[in-house]
C-alpha cells in the first residue's frame, strides 16, 4: 500500500473514531453530512420533524426524520401522529446522522433513541403513523413496516383510503401556523 493511501486511511480512521464526539454545528453552521452526534429531543413539530439540542454544544437544530412522511399537523390524524412521535422521542437522548438536506434546507437525518437504539422512523411506520417514503416507483426503506401496519389496520392505515401527506400538501398547500 502506498504512503498516500495509508495517510488517507489513517486520517479517515481518526475522523471516524472521533465522529461521535463532534458537535453537529457551531453558531450559523449546518450539521455535517455523515457525522453521528448525540442530542436531546426538545420539541416535536409533527410526526416526522423534531427539534434537538446537541449534547456537545452548538445550536438547536430542526431535523426532518429521513425515510418517512407523516400526516401534516393540520391533516386528519396529524395531531395523533405528532403525539406518537412525542411518546417515542420527546426529552429523549438520540443519535443523529444527517444524510442530506431537503429542498427547504432542513437536515434529513436518521434518528435512533439512546440507549436502546430504536429507529424512530421505523417505529413510526410500524405503528401506522407514517408512510415509508419511496421515490420514482421504488419502495421506501421501511416498506416492510408499512406493510405490517396496513395488514394490522394501525394508525392512518385504519382509514379506508388514507390521504398521503404529499397528496394533502398538493391539494391544500402547507399548514399555516395559528394566528396570534
Amino acid at each position: 500500500m502506498n504512503l498516500k493511501r495509508r495517510t488517507w486511511l489513517a486520517a479517515w480512521a481518526c475522523a471516524t473514531a472521533l465522529a461521535p464526539l463532534a458537535a453537529p454545528a457551531q453558531e450559523g453552521q449546518r450539521p455535517a453530512i455523515g457525522v453521528a452526534w448525540e442530542a436531546r429531543v426538545t420539541h416535536v413539530v409533527d410526526g416526522d420533524s423534531i427539534w434537538v439540542h446537541p449534547e456537545a454544544g452548538g445550536t438547536r437544530q430542526r431535523l426532518r426524520v429521513e425515510g418517512i412522511d407523516a400526516p401534516e399537523i393540520c391533516q386528519k390524524l396529524g395531531p395523533e401522529a405528532r403525539a406518537a412521535m412525542q411518546a417515542l422521542a420527546l426529552n429523549q437522548r438520540v443519535r443523529i446522522t444527517v444524510s442530506a438536506y431537503d429542498r427547504y434546507g432542513r437536515p434529513l437525518a436518521s434518528v435512533r433513541r439512546l440507549p436502546d437504539g430504536l429507529d424512530l422512523a421505523a417505529q413510526m411506520v410500524r405503528e401506522g403513523w407514517a408512510w415509508s417514503e419511496g421515490s420514482r416507483g421504488r419502495l421506501g426503506t421501511y416498506w416492510r413496516e408499512e406493510l405490517e401496519a396496513r395488514e394490522q389496520d394501525r394508525g392512518v392505515f385504519a382509514e379506508w383510503r388514507p390521504e398521503t401527506p404529499a397528496a394533502f400538501r398538493h391539494r391544500h398547500g402547507p399548514c399555516l401556523p395559528p394566528r396570534r
